[in-house]
């Protein structure tokens, strides 16, 4: 949640923003921290926002947030991208960030979402896609990283890839125009280095990521502390930077 709520509907919705009218009605799937689905909601003024997630925890957080309470026209409750407690053709946007690479079944949530998608709305969604990640200087430890990091992804149903799949799942789940795009995150100023390396250097030792590396008998603590120290010394690194692409997909109903 540290690294989502650094998210923004400028930094990880910019491919949507020129769809959305002002009376527009959305539904943000995945929300997390809610911080995206709040930017959302202030460009839809006379629109309503809801935001969703699975976990009633992050709901719960996400409703009691500050910029959740300065927002008349955003709400968050519990929900399940598989089965969307809304009618049919309910929203004019659709949209998930960061969400369908950790479905076991992403044709089948795309479905869903198309469903509850109005005539004439647009089903966005934008996905990472770790294997084009790349960084300066060189690091044994995050190359390391990245294969760990995919091979924990997909130990647990998901598709660490998923950037790069968001076309052939928007075909398989109906949409018959989807218009494709792509951006990247850059980490390059010492705050952005410092804050992305002591975020993966963290995770990978106290997290669920670090539970389910060791408990597949994908990685040792040992080996989680050494890939940790490679984040920590190449974030020190005065030149150093780190680029993440997305996938990008607007898809007709």
């Amino acid at each position: 949640m540290r690294s989502h709520r650094q998210r923004t509907a400028e930094n990880s919705a910019a491919y949507l923003l020129p769809r959305l009218h002002p009376d527009a009605r959305v539904l943000d799937v995945g929300c997390g921290p809610g911080t995206i689905t709040a930017d959302l909601a202030g460009r839809v003024p006379q629109g309503s926002v809801i935001g969703i997630d699975a976990e009633a925890g992050i709901v719960a957080d996400a409703r009691s947030s500050v910029w959740a309470n300065q927002r008349a026209n955003l709400s968050f409750e519990v929900g399940d991208v598989y089965r969307l407690a809304f009618d049919d053709a309910t929203f004019d946007v659709v949209h998930a960030h960061q969400v369908l690479q950790h479905l076991a079944d992403p044709v089948a949530a795309m479905h869903e979402m198309r469903r509850v998608c109005r005539s004439g709305g647009v089903v966005a969604c934008r996905e990472a896609d770790y294997a084009g990640m790349f960084w300066h200087p060189a690091s044994d430890a995050m190359d390391d990283w990245v294969r760990l990091y995919r091979a924990v992804a997909r130990s647990a149903g998901g598709e660490p890839d998923g950037g790069r799949h968001l076309v052939p799942w928007a075909h398989a789940a109906g949409f018959t125009r989807v218009d494709v795009s792509a951006s990247m995150w850059c980490f390059a100023t010492s705050e952005e280095r410092r804050w992305w390396g002591e975020l993966w250097a963290e995770r990978l030792v106290h997290s669920r990521f670090a539970e389910q590396a060791i408990g597949e008998n994908l990685a040792t603590a040992a080996e989680l502390e050494r890939l940790a120290e490679g984040f920590r010394r190449w974030m020190e690194v005065r030149d150093a930077c780190f680029f993440v692409p997305h996938g990008e997909v607007l898809c007709a109903p």
